[in-house]
């Protein structure tokens, strides 16, 4: 920690915008200048009469931060391990479980780049475990077994105290760890936005408890240059009837559960919901038409989300987490139409699984919540089985999420208007023309009419050619 003792303090700088004014304090260290800006007089008058105080006492200032001495106490005096234990569980029973998983493994990352020494005596796996799925976690901290302990007491021992972020190098060394894979390459772009997204809220949160001055982050460009990400659906992803057709009955003719998982991807492809819509669907969600109609549009009644997150992340201990909608509000639903040809296999699915109206529409083998790993393995052995192999190694179909995709797609291909399939699928329309604007094709001869239709500039000479000899 570098510090000197050349500091001057100068008169407070006053901003009279035109919503608000600001008290900026403004002083130098070492040469270098420093801005804190306040809403109030009495705050900035505070904070100089601070700085102006230390000098007076001698005291020396640390050149990285340019605050004194005495400034770094409590952060000093803190451990980063510490720290981030308390605002895990600070934070946890404001979180889901997908957030609680994402939280742990920023901070697991985090923690072992501001260690005093590396732990080598360790196995690098037990050790990003140890952190991960035991000390960041509120609900399993306490039990954890004997040799997860032994690292998390070392830990806790080699962790640097929460003033190392006062220094811009080790700000850049955590950022570098956060944005790079094990194996050294880059990290995938939204993963090092959602790093630097949860390590943000946790820099704030330190700022509040008063262990940083400010937030160390950079801001701007600076992170965001080499972190571009695009919600836009890679339209590759989208796969065409005649292979949609294959696949479910290819899916269908599995010896396991075929015709159950049969209706379950027949409603994602009719009716788009995402699948952790579509597995927490009961049968009193389907409004099927009259007996003798099954030529005719059945509804489905969305109203909740059951993610699998792991009953390590749930307060349950279930392995599925139920939730309202995403981007809904609380207790919020949607209603979306079903094909007659869903109808159809929905009402002999209900039938041939003797199923009632509380039951869930899609089970698993054993009557509760369908597994996402089955759904995966069956999705997955269909497209080995159906597509060509130069097919199969493409991105087309290649999640189970892109039949939603394809849904979505194929409603604005077909002229739905955008707002009604935005409130078909659960998005706004801005997030829904965002994400599919690029798979939208097929209209171009119409929209060419509707421009031949305006006509042409009329001729000012009314000769018909014009006259480009002049």
């Amino acid at each position: 920690m570098e510090t000197t003792y050349d500091v001057k303090v100068y008169k407070i700088l006053t901003y009279k915008g035109a919503r608000k004014t600001t008290y900026t304090v403004r002083w130098a260290v070492a040469g270098k200048r420093w801005r804190e800006p306040f809403a109030t007089v009495a705050l900035a008058e505070g904070f100089r009469s601070e700085l102006i105080r230390a000098t007076g006492k001698g005291e020396a200032f640390v050149i990285a931060s340019g605050l004194p001495v005495s400034h770094r106490s409590k952060s000093a005096a803190m451990s980063w391990y510490k720290f981030a234990v308390q605002y895990v569980d600070a934070r946890w029973s404001q979180l889901g479980g997908n957030s609680r998983k994402n939280m742990a493994r920023t901070l697991m990352i985090t923690t072992i780049a501001l260690l005093r020494a590396q732990p080598n005596q360790f196995s690098p796996v037990d050790v990003r475990t140890a952190l991960r799925e035991w000390a960041f976690n509120t609900n399993r901290r306490l039990e954890a077994p004997p040799d997860v302990m032994t690292i998390l007491r070392w830990v806790e021992r080699n962790s640097l105290p929460v003033s190392v972020w006062e220094d811009p190098e080790k700000v850049d060394e955590v950022l570098t760890a956060l944005d790079t894979r094990l194996d050294g390459k880059p990290a995938a772009a939204w993963s090092r936005k959602r790093h630097r997204r949860v390590l943000n809220v946790a820099m704030k949160y330190a700022v509040r408890r008063r262990l940083l001055r400010t937030n160390p982050l950079p801001k701007g460009k600076e992170t965001t240059v080499s972190t571009k990400t695009t919600n836009a659906v890679d339209k590759r992803c989208l796969i065409n009837p005649e292979q949609a057709a294959a696949l479910l009955g290819r899916v269908r003719r599995r010896t396991r559960g075929g015709k159950r998982l049969h209706a379950f991807f027949a409603t994602l492809y009719y009716c788009g919901p995402r699948p952790e819509e579509a597995v927490a669907l009961r049968v009193r969600d389907v409004n099927l038409p009259g007996v003798d109609a099954d030529d005719q549009w059945c509804e489905l009644l969305i109203h909740t989300a059951t993610p699998e997150v792991g009953k390590q992340w749930t307060d349950s201990g279930e392995i599925h987490e139920q939730r309202d909608l995403k981007g809904r509000a609380e207790g919020d639903t949607r209603t979306v139409p079903g094909h007659p040809a869903l109808t159809r296999i929905l009402r002999t699915h209900i039938e041939d699984e003797g199923l009632k109206p509380g039951d869930l529409l899609f089970q698993g083998e054993n009557g509760g919540v369908l597994a996402g790993s089955v759904i995966r393995r069956a999705w997955r052995t269909a497209r080995a089985a159906v597509l060509a192999p130069h097919v199969f190694d493409s991105p087309t179909g290649k999640r189970v999420y892109d039949i939603r995709h394809t849904r979505l797609t194929k409603w604005l291909n077909d002229g739905i208007p955008p707002a009604q399939v935005a409130d078909w699928a659960g998005n706004s329309v801005p997030v829904l023309l965002a994400t599919y604007a690029r798979c939208v094709e097929g209209q171009l001869a119409d929209l060419k009419k509707r421009l031949e239709a305006a006509g042409d500039l009329p001729d000012p000479e009314g000769t018909g050619d014009a006259d480009d000899t002049g």
